[in-house]
């Protein structure tokens, strides 16, 4: 088989768009998970909490190094250095309008889970990550329906991994809040 060198990408726009919006994505949910240490009352949602925090912030680094080798654009997320992140900016900004990716909370929204405390942060932190992570699975699922893209090996692996992952976490979120409302989510 030839070897892909530089200037033969086996990857397409839409590879590069989605790596570029799950960076804002994952930063979203990072933001998000930060605020438990402050607002969270339920042990297993904080314990949760530091999970996404960690993964997410892994996987951060690994599309900006997969954007990095192929001279493409990192999407600025304010999050350079991984610090607490309190003020990063959540509207990555992509030629001038920002955007929401599918899933992504709303200012309004962010501003809501700001204020919550105790069970009601609890409570709506698992109902807006689910939220969240399900807009995770259509940018995959997008992906997948764009002609030629989520080909490329590494792609494909972190795509289908996103995938598995999210929609497990979802599950356990949905028992989270089962237990926590004391009623099955809606």
């Amino acid at each position: 088989a030839a070897k892909q060198t530089k200037s033969s990408p086996d990857y397409t726009k839409a590879d590069v768009e989605f790596m570029q919006g799950m960076i804002g994505h994952h930063a979203q949910a990072i933001v998000m998970a930060n605020m438990a240490p402050t607002q969270a009352s339920n042990a297993q949602v904080k314990l949760f909490c530091q999970k996404v925090i960690r993964s997410q912030r892994d996987e951060i680094e690994l599309m900006e190094t997969w954007l990095k080798d192929r001279g493409e654009t990192v999407p600025d997320t304010g999050m350079m250095g991984h610090g607490d992140m309190k003020g990063m900016k959540m509207d990555m900004d992509m030629g001038g309008h920002p955007m929401l990716m599918p899933g992504m909370l709303t200012t309004e929204q962010m501003a809501e889970l700001g204020r919550a405390q105790g069970t009601a942060w609890d409570t709506l932190f698992l109902k807006d990550m689910i939220q969240h992570h399900t807009g995770a699975l259509t940018m995959v699922a997008t992906l997948f329906d764009s002609p030629g893209a989520g080909q490329q090996p590494e792609i494909f692996g972190y795509a289908t991994g996103v995938d598995n992952d999210q929609r497990a976490e979802i599950g356990r979120m949905q028992g989270m809040l089962t237990t926590i409302t004391g009623r099955s989510p809606k």
